[in-house]
C-alpha cells in the first residue's frame, strides 16, 4: 500500500524519540497498526488518501467478527486514532478518517486477586534451601510487597535497592522512574537471596550480571522466567487458582485498599499515570466494606 510503510518507519521513530515511549507500547502500538496494514491489503485499499470512516468501520466490524473484546477493540483504535493524528499534523492527510469514529465502552472488569490466605499457602511452597527457591521467594515477596510489573522485576538491579531505606527505584511505562518502600518480609528474603542464592547461581555464568533475579544458568531472568516460577509455585503449593503475573499486582492494590490506603497513594505505588487506572481496584474493596458493614452492624439486617 502506497505511503503507509514509509508513515509507519515516521511514527515508529516519533514513539520512540519524542514521545520517549517504552519498547513494550511501542511494540504494541506498531503491531496494531501492522494488523490494520494488512486488512487493508486485503480490502485493496491502495493509498493513504483512500482510507475513510467507511474503511475504518468495516475494519471494527472485522474485529469483533473475529471475537475480540470490546477492551481489546478500543487500544487497537486507539493505536489507530494516534497514528493518524500523527499523520494530519504532519500534513499527510487532510482530515482524519478517525475524526468521528467512537470507542466501544469497555465492559465493566474486575482485577482478580489472592486472598491473604492464598498468599502465604504461596510463600510457603517455596523452598529456600536451595539457590532457586530463595530466588522464587525472593520474588514472590518482591512482587507481592510492592506491587511492581514483572517487567520491572526482571529488569531491577543490585545498585537500585536501597537496604538501608527498604526502597527500591524501578523504570516503569514511559521510562519514568519511582521509588517504592517494601517491607521486613521482603527484605529478608531478597537478603538471603542475594547474599547467598544469587552468588550460586551466578558462578554459572562466564559473565557477572547487575540485574537482581538471575535465571538457573545465572544469567539474568526474563519476565516469561517470572511466570514460569509462579507457576511452579502454584503447583507446589497445590493451588487449584490461576494465577497470572498481573494478579500479584492486583493483590498488592487490593489489599492495601481493604486495609485503609488512600487511593492516591496506592496510585504512586503503581506507577499509574492517570488515577481512573487505579480505580479499577475500588470495586474490589467496596465489595469488602460491605460485607464487614452487613456483618459488623447491629441494624444492617433484619
Amino acid at each position: 500500500m502506497t505511503g503507509y510503510k514509509e508513515w509507519l518507519r515516521q511514527y515508529k521513530e516519533y514513539l520512540q524519540i519524542e514521545k520517549n515511549a517504552s519498547p513494550h507500547t511501542v511494540h504494541m502500538y506498531i503491531r496494531d497498526l501492522e494488523e490494520f496494514q494488512e486488512f487493508l491489503l486485503k480490502e485493496v485499499v491502495s493509498t493513504i488518501d483512500d482510507i475513510d470512516m467507511g474503511v475504518v468501520r468495516l475494519y471494527l466490524s472485522q474485529l469483533y467478527d473475529n471475537g475480540l473484546s470490546r477492551r481489546t477493540v478500543s487500544r487497537k483504535l486507539s493505536s489507530l486514532r494516534g497514528f493518524f493524528r500523527f499523520i494530519e499534523r504532519e500534513e499527510g492527510i487532510e482530515k482524519s478518517p478517525m475524526m468521528d469514529v467512537r470507542l466501544p465502552k469497555e465492559n465493566h472488569y474486575i482485577p482478580q486477586f489472592f486472598y491473604e490466605e492464598e498468599m502465604e499457602e504461596l510463600f510457603k511452597s517455596a523452598d529456600t534451601s536451595t539457590p532457586l527457591g530463595q530466588r522464587n521467594l525472593a520474588i514472590l515477596e518482591l512482587l507481592y510487597g510492592t506491587g511492581i510489573r514483572v517487567s520491572e522485576c526482571a529488569n531491577l538491579e543490585l545498585e537500585r535497592i536501597d537496604f538501608s531505606l527498604s526502597t527500591i527505584l524501578v523504570t516503569g511505562k514511559g521510562r519514568k522512574e519511582r521509588y517504592i518502600p517494601f517491607g521486613e518480609f521482603a527484605k529478608s528474603a531478597l537478603e538471603n537471596y542475594i547474599e547467598n542464592g544469587r552468588k550460586e547461581l551466578s558462578a554459572k555464568s562466564g559473565s557477572a550480571s547487575s540485574k537482581v533475579f538471575l535465571n538457573n544458568r545465572g544469567n539474568s531472568i526474563t519476565p516469561r522466567g517470572i511466570r514460569v516460577v509462579l507457576d511452579k509455585l502454584v503447583t507446589n503449593a497445590s493451588m487449584t487458582v490461576d494465577i497470572h503475573p498481573h494478579k500479584m499486582r492486583h493483590s498488592f492494590a487490593t489489599h492495601l485498599l481493604n486495609e485503609g490506603a488512600d487511593l492516591r497513594s496506592v496510585q504512586e505505588l503503581l506507577g499509574h499515570e492517570h488515577l481512573s487506572s487505579t480505580q479499577i481496584y475500588t470495586h474490589v474493596s467496596k465489595d469488602r466494606l460491605k460485607d464487614v458493614y452487613e456483618n459488623s452492624h447491629p441494624r444492617a439486617r433484619k
